[in-house]
């Protein structure tokens, strides 16, 4: 599993990074993730607001921090 988040590297993001990490964690997934700095990247990616957290290639939510308990629906 692959996991991004998308974004320019502002404290949302690194927030949104840590959130997935523990979410990750706590269901005992082995993932990898990343974090996408690039703009152009992000943009090809279909989001528009940061933070965005992709998994696997989908976009599952964009503009917000999830919380690591929203996160673990969307690795599910």
């Amino acid at each position: 599993m692959k996991i991004q988040v998308l974004g320019p590297g502002c404290p949302n993001c690194t927030n949104l990074a840590k959130n997935a990490e523990q979410a990750a964690r706590e269901l005992g997934l082995d993932c990898e993730i990343e974090k996408v700095t690039d703009t152009d990247q992000i943009v090809a990616s279909g989001v528009m607001m940061t933070p965005g957290l992709v998994v696997d290639g989908e976009v599952k939510s964009t503009g917000k921090v999830a919380s690591p308990e929203e996160i673990k629906g969307m690795l599910q």
